[in-house]
């Protein structure tokens, strides 16, 4: 049975890895200063009936220091890549120039660190719920073990604790990266 419990906890190890993955993916596109294309990666575009990803819709460039471009391959997508990237939450006000929408990075105030913050703060918190659906499945994966008898409840309670502590070691790597990128944000 420990060799099973070792598998298990691999495979939550492998899946929750992914999501701290994203979540530095996400975080590496808070920017204190300059613009970075990682920056609009998260941006999700109403295109062709469902949400896909801003990089699937056009090329992201970065032509000056504090300017990020995006040629949308589909002129009749320009207005909802101008508003996905208005709405994303990131403070960011884009202006479309033919099929190329203008993305100017605005200079860092106080205000626009703290909304940096926060919006790194959201990617944390979603990297949370990530390790927590992971941690999710692991469980129910050790109860469905246990009703078909092929654990007792001992190693059910020995499972779930190495699920919970795997689990307790992620949050908090989420934790150490939040606080690592708003001390970044808030260095003048």
């Amino acid at each position: 049975m420990p060799a099973e419990l070792n598998d298990l906890l691999e495979d939550l190890t492998r899946r929750m890895d992914g999501a701290m993955e994203s979540l530095r993916r996400d975080l590496s596109g808070l920017r204190s200063g300059r613009a970075s294309p990682n920056l609009l990666e998260p941006v999700r575009v109403e295109a062709y009936g469902s949400d896909v990803p801003l990089s699937q819709v056009g090329s992201i460039a970065v032509p000056e220091a504090r300017m990020l471009t995006v040629s949308v391959w589909d002129r009749g997508l320009v207005g909802a890549v101008e508003r996905a990237i208005r709405d994303s939450g990131l403070g960011l006000n884009p202006a479309a120039d033919g099929q190329t929408v203008r993305v100017p990075i605005p200079q860092l105030t106080e205000e626009r660190r703290n909304e940096l913050a926060r919006a790194a703060g959201r990617y944390a918190e979603n990297g949370k719920i990530a390790v927590r659906n992971v941690r999710r499945d692991g469980m129910d994966q050790i109860k469905t073990h246990e009703k078909k008898s092929e654990i007792s409840q001992d190693d059910m309670k020995v499972w779930s604790d190495g699920v919970q502590k795997l689990t307790d070691q992620y949050v908090k790597k989420v934790d150490d990266m939040l606080a690592d990128k708003e001390r970044e944000i808030k260095q003048v």
